[in-house]
């Protein structure tokens, strides 16, 4: 994620007329709808409540109707699911194992697929002294539990790095019972160490381990990853490479299709379908502009994005989710995503891998820094600069 000031955006009515006749871009595949009307609206999902910077929302898929919430700064708050609630307890407190300036924080949350079994579930921080991000574990003392003994964290995962942005943070379990993890390439500017690219490091990836074996120490490999037992000591963990800084992806409810937001350098941000050993190209490329160098970059093996956007309309994607609730009828099937610089939130319409429609939705998102699914698919959007939680409702 790409902190930036929060700005206000004013449009003048005689502009919105003109914008809402044509499709502005400069590329065939950035292309995006402009329309004057928001064809959703949002509302608070939770008026009681407010949060310091959240960046997740999520469930445990226990049946307890609790929800999650991440603070950057290192809590998880945990709550019932509905509009009434009126507080909101602190499930985790790891603010003193956490640095949270910047980019830096408390960034992602997945539940064991067995956690109401076992009480497993995993957080992604990162930490100074030295600079390194974790992948660690806790239990719950039981599954109903509403606070969690820290002191029950065990260490997956230490990937050192270099700068402090570009963190990455995401972590979810994949249909297929892994987890996998997004790491960014390291930080500062255009990847100076080509980390996105280079194998044998952790970083500019998405990581997929077993967590239910131990042949790497607290963690396995999946026996089909794309580098296992291989010569050239590439990293067993890596799933797919090339990214630049994939904040937020999902899987598809439905498909088991996973998604990914990449936030780009200075041209383009993008949309990936990501698939084993799939090489995304960057620094080759920044979406599908040559980027390092800046010509004859196609390799023969790069993965082009599903959809690109230019800086015009925005400066760092927040990836979504595609649709599986039943609440917005009209989303259903569609990919949502937004950008955090401008509170737009679109719609990607696609057929199998192929984007063949994008279409602005709102925006009024706010500062978004992530969007959350709650059991039954409905999504939520979190807002980062107000702390609210938001949700889509259905223009009658």
């Amino acid at each position: 994620m790409r902190h930036t000031p929060k700005t206000t955006i004013i449009f003048l009515p005689v502009l919105i007329v003109i914008v809402s006749t044509i499709f502005l871009m400069s590329s065939h595949s950035s292309s995006l709808l402009r329309t004057t009307s928001t064809v959703v609206s949002l509302e608070n999902a939770f008026p009681n409540l407010s949060f310091t910077r959240p960046v997740e929302f999520t469930h445990a898929g226990d049946g307890t109707h609790r929800v999650f919430v991440l603070e950057q700064e290192g809590k998880i708050r945990v709550f019932d699911n509905k509009a009434s609630t009126k507080s909101a307890g602190v499930y985790l407190n790891i603010e003193n194992k956490v640095s949270s300036e910047g980019e830096m924080g408390l960034l992602g949350l997945a539940f064991h697929p067995d956690f109401k079994q076992n009480g497993y579930f995993y957080v992604y921080y990162t930490k100074r002294k030295p600079l390194e991000a974790i992948v660690a574990r806790y239990k719950a003392s039981s599954p109903t539990a509403n606070s969690i003994d820290v002191s029950s964290e065990t260490i997956l995962l230490k990937i050192s790095q270099p700068y402090d942005n570009h963190n990455g943070g995401k972590l979810a379990f994949g249909p297929d019972g892994f987890l996998y993890i997004s790491l960014g390439d390291g930080g500062a500017w255009g990847d100076q160490h080509n980390y996105a690219q280079n194998r044998t490091s952790l970083l500019g990836k998405i990581l997929r381990i077993d967590v239910d074996k131990t042949d790497k120490g607290n963690y396995g490999i999946p026996n089909d990853n794309p580098y296992v037992d291989n010569k050239e000591g590439f990293r067993e963990e890596i799933f797919a490479y090339g990214l630049r800084n994939p904040w937020r992806f999902s899987f598809d409810a439905k498909t088991g299709q996973l998604w990914a937001g990449d936030v780009g350098q200075n041209e383009f941000e993008e949309i990936d379908i990501i698939t084993k050993g799939g090489n995304y190209g960057w620094r080759l490329k920044e979406g599908e502009r040559c980027y390092n160098p800046r010509k004859d970059c196609e390799n023969g093996n790069l993965i082009e994005p599903i959809h690109q956007y230019p800086r015009s309309d925005g400066v760092s994607i927040t990836g979504g989710f595609v649709y599986r609730g039943s609440q917005v009828p009209l989303l259903q099937g569609k990919y949502i995503f937004a950008d955090y610089s401008n509170g737009n939130i679109w719609t990607l319409s696609f057929k199998e891998n192929n984007k063949t429609g994008n279409q602005l939705l709102t925006s009024e998102g706010g500062s978004v820094s992530a969007f959350g699914e709650d059991a039954n698919g409905e999504l939520y959007i979190l807002d980062h600069y107000s702390g609210k939680i938001k949700r889509f409702a259905s223009k009658n």
